[in-house]
């Protein structure tokens, strides 16, 4: 006995050593990945919305902000752990785009061990969990998640999905309340930095068929358990049947519940979710059945990645379409088949195919057919069916170590290579809009962001071909129309300006912008009274646009109604306290004001 306790503390020891070097060399690898993200900047393309042009996040941590953190539906999302996250790096970090990257691999490098752990401690197969840890870790479609600050909601979400995993592992070895009362307090932290996680109850229970192995059916006619009630054993024996493992997920999925309405109307009110009108059912259906064969054909060779992928809409291929249809139907079968005998095969194949249904498309959100993004936690699944079926594959072979062991090596140190230089496309929006562009046909997204880019560049003739070439692409588009006929007008081409102002209004006749802009035009060419009228039709739309309060400002203290000038001039500040032209035009009208007041008789 004292032999085998001392084997087994020897054994104990070198899994540990082995476990902290595979950890260390997860580690290594992360970092030489994505190290060239901590060079990059801000992108001008989300990160605005979420960063740099966001008041509350700039502003760090304060009572305000963390109110604020938990009552909006900014960017249509109801995320607040993510708001609370990123101004915690504003309050470190200030604005320096690096500590906000820094973040975001270390939340990712964290997913990484824990996964390894998780999988670890469930399967008790050392190298396969540390092969799909490694191939989540390194592969190029980890980048948009980890190299675009926007997307800390991705790792962090994920960075509490495999807390749970981890919470939910150690509920099951010794079941009671504490425990899953930690399952639970994961699964909403997670949910509130985003609600992506809504599937995890689902993957618990797949989790249970394999490898946790909770699920035996009771024989016809026999009790499940004769443990008395409230006992771990009567726990587990009420867990042992597919209705009890259902039973015991309950109070998960009351909170996923809540958590998909608060995010169901985040999205409706702030108009992300895509009218049924525009893109039809089985448009949706199409989409989505091609999307989920293009992500594992981006897993086996992940090149051409962009930022953004345009969605077809009615020029999608119906033939395509059914292609996929029928492929994945045949990879199911094939994965569903041999399922009793291999049984991480339908765990992985579902685990992929289920948490991609709350970003597949059938419930449009956003103009994009499919993001890389996306694949962050369900590829996870098929990495398993990969490093199992590998294994197995190969258990024949009497140099099965000194063979995979090598492809193994090589196959990531490709993928790390390549995240890397995929990496580096994101050093700035400039680098990151043309790689789209070079890679996506019919991109309009991508030609207006590049021409934004470009116009603060000054680089008026570029931008404007890009401009162009996304009217081309969408009539309608009424931001184009404005950023076009704004460098139209300083170039004193006033009418054919006018022309596209026009066509944003009727593009776009919520947005007030349109307006704004024929308001500085009617401005330039002296008919005030024309322009003090669209300013005061923009703040109809929106009383709360900052520009369109300081140019009727402007306009009305040109015609000497200062008072009314210098109440405009306040509201313009009030909105946004960084907003100097507004803040310099109330000085000078609060002056001019006080002037007339000392005058007065």
């Amino acid at each position: 006995m004292a032999l085998i306790s001392r084997q087994d503390k020897l054994r104990r020891f070198f899994d540990r050593r082995r476990e902290w070097a595979v950890a260390l060399l997860l580690a290594l690898g992360v970092i030489a990945a994505f190290w060239p993200a901590l060079n990059n900047g801000f992108i001008s393309y989300d990160d605005t919305l979420y960063i740099t042009e966001n008041q509350a996040v700039r502003s760090g941590l304060s009572r305000a902000s963390f109110i604020w953190a938990w009552t909006t539906t900014h960017t249509g999302n109801w995320i607040p752990l993510t708001w609370l996250s990123l101004m915690l790096d504003s309050e470190i970090f200030g604005l320096n785009p690096g500590g906000f990257h820094l973040t975001n691999i270390l939340l990712h490098l964290a997913n990484t061990l824990i996964l390894f752990l998780v999988l670890k401690r469930m399967t008790g197969a050392f190298w396969r969990s540390a092969l799909v840890a490694a191939l989540f870790a390194l592969h190029p479609l980890r980048v948009e998640s980890v190299a675009w600050a926007a997307e800390r909601k991705d790792v962090l979400s994920a960075f509490f999905w495999m807390l749970t995993l981890l919470a939910y592992f150690h509920y099951v070895q010794r079941p009671g309340l504490a425990r899953y009362t930690l399952v639970f307090i994961f699964l909403a932290a997670g949910l509130s930095a985003k609600p992506m996680l809504v599937t995890l109850p689902f993957v618990l229970l797949l989790l249970d068929h394999w490898p946790l192995n909770r699920f035996r059916p009771a024989s016809p006619g026999q009790e499940v358990s004769s443990a008395p009630s409230g006992t771990m054993e009567a726990r587990q024996a009420k867990a042992s049947t597919l209705k009890g493992l259902i039973l015991e997920k309950i109070p998960l999925l009351a909170l996923v519940g809540f958590f998909s309405l608060a995010a169901f109307k985040a999205q409706s009110a702030g108009g992300t979710m895509a009218d049924v009108e525009t893109l039809s059912l089985p448009v949706r259906a199409a989409n989505a059945a091609m999307a989920y064969v293009v992500y594992l054909g981006k897993m086996v060779w992940p090149v051409n990645l962009a930022v953004f992928y345009p969605h077809p809409k009615e020029n999608i291929s119906y033939a395509a379409a059914i292609a996929a249809g029928l492929l994945l139907f045949l990879l199911t079968l094939a994965a569903v088949w041999p399922g009793r005998r291999r049984r991480y095969l339908p765990v992985g194949w579902l685990w992929y195919l289920g948490t991609l249904i709350p970003v597949i498309g059938l419930v449009q959100v956003g103009r994009q057919a499919l993001a890389d993004r996306y694949t962050y936690l369900p590829l996870i699944g098929v990495f398993i069916i990969i490093a199992w079926g590998a294994v197995e594959l190969t258990s024949s072979w009497k140099r099965q170590k000194t063979i995979l062991m090598p492809v193994a090596v090589v196959v990531l140190l490709t993928l790390a290579v390549v995240t890397g230089w995929q990496t580096g496309h994101w050093k700035n929006s400039r680098t990151l809009f043309e790689r789209a562009l070079a890679v996506t046909s019919n991109n309009d997204i991508m030609h207006y962001n590049l021409g934004v880019v470009l116009t603060e560049q000054g680089r008026f003739d570029e931008a404007l071909r890009h401009y162009r070439e996304a009217l081309r692409i969408r009539p309608g588009y009424a931001k184009v129309h404005n950023n076009l006929g704004s460098i139209l007008a300083l170039r004193g081409q006033t009418q054919e300006a006018a022309g596209h102002f026009v066509q944003a209004i009727q593009s776009a006749p919520d947005d007030p912008t349109g307006y704004v802009n024929m308001g500085g035009l009617a401005a330039m060419s002296g008919n005030t009274e024309a322009a003090i009228e669209h300013f005061r039709k923009a703040l109809t739309l929106d009383p709360n646009f900052a520009e369109a309060h300081n140019y009727l400002g402007m306009a009305l203290a040109s015609r000497g109604r200062i008072k009314e000038a210098v109440h405009h001039f306040t509201r313009a500040v009030e909105i946004a306290p960084q907003y100097e032209h507004a803040r310099s035009n109330l000085k000078r009208a609060r002056g001019i004001l006080e002037k007339m007041n000392q005058g007065s008789p």
